[in-house]
């Protein structure tokens, strides 16, 4: 939960809550008796690596103070179909009105942390960190990004208010490179701002343009050709780090972090990450 504050977490508890629940769930008001207690069990239907119980159990706890939540397989962990990832026992109303919340950001989270799992494996040994991008789910992005560190890979930025990231779009608006990576230093001593800057290049002409103006943290090689990103790497020679990016997927990244880029950033974490497959069954006596 690193980065996240409490009251963040609440907040999104509350909102989702009233979303889904409004004036009450009436289902169960009208046939669950109030005084119902019930003990269910999270059950796996998919293989993967499992994120969102650190969330579920706040989520319980919220609906039900007095609930109590048996945690038998932690976030991160990897999970097979028929394990049981935790026990809750709380009042039957309240965990039925929790049910779909919980099941709802936890498949979520556990496909984004299965996805950045696997990736992360496939670079095991080389010195490169996989990256996300702010291609998220709006509103959600601090729970995608907390499955994202859970499944092994690194957070970007937060948003557009973190880092600077001079791409395409913003060159052409200015005008060219030197010209955008010049107003931004103007910006800072304007505003005192200190962030991290990253320009996009799409080619060595472009990438020979930043060398010349400097002043930059990265230099992101954007859909570059993989003999063509290696010359990239070794034209950048350390002077600044180096990030691949664009269309990147588990069967191209290992070849591409063998170029020696320093990072490589993989919108499909999140932007193509399916749901891992849970349910909550109620317990019968």
């Amino acid at each position: 939960m690193e980065g996240i504050s409490k009251a963040q977490i609440e907040k999104f508890i509350d909102e989702a809550l009233h979303e889904d629940v409004k004036d009450g769930d009436h289902t169960s008001l009208a046939c669950i008796p109030a005084e119902g207690r019930s003990k269910a069990r999270l059950l796996v239907k998919d293989p993967g690596v499992i994120a969102g119980v650190e969330l579920a159990e706040m989520i319980f706890k919220k609906v039900d103070p007095t609930a109590i939540v048996d945690v038998r397989i932690k976030d991160g962990q990897d999970v097979f179909y028929g394990d049981e990832a935790f026990y809750v026992e709380c009042g039957s109303q309240a965990l039925l009105k929790a049910e779909r919340l919980v099941l709802n950001t936890m498949q979520r989270m556990s496909g984004i942390s299965t996805m950045s799992s696997r990736f992360a494996v496939e670079v095991e040994g080389l010195d490169v960190k996989i990256l996300d991008t702010r291609k998220t789910t709006p509103l959600l992005r601090f729970l995608e990004k907390w499955a994202v560190r859970i499944g092994g890979c690194t957070n970007y930025r937060d948003g557009l208010y973190d880092w600077i990231m001079i791409k395409d779009n913003h060159i052409d608006a200015c005008g060219n490179i030197t010209k955008a990576v010049e107003k931004v230093h103007e910006y800072f001593k304007k505003t005192g701002k200190e962030l991290g800057i990253t320009v996009e290049v799409r080619n060595l002409v472009e990438l020979y343009e930043v060398l010349e103006v400097g002043g930059v943290t990265r230099i992101m090689l954007d859909n570059f050709e993989i003999p063509i990103l290696r010359e990239a790497v070794a034209i950048i020679d350390g002077r600044f780090e180096a990030e691949a990016s664009g269309g990147i997927n588990l069967n191209t990244v290992r070849k591409i972090a063998k170029t020696g880029v320093d990072f490589i950033s993989v919108g499909a974490l999140t932007h193509s990450a399916g749901s891992l497959d849970l349910s909550l069954k109620v317990m019968k006596d």
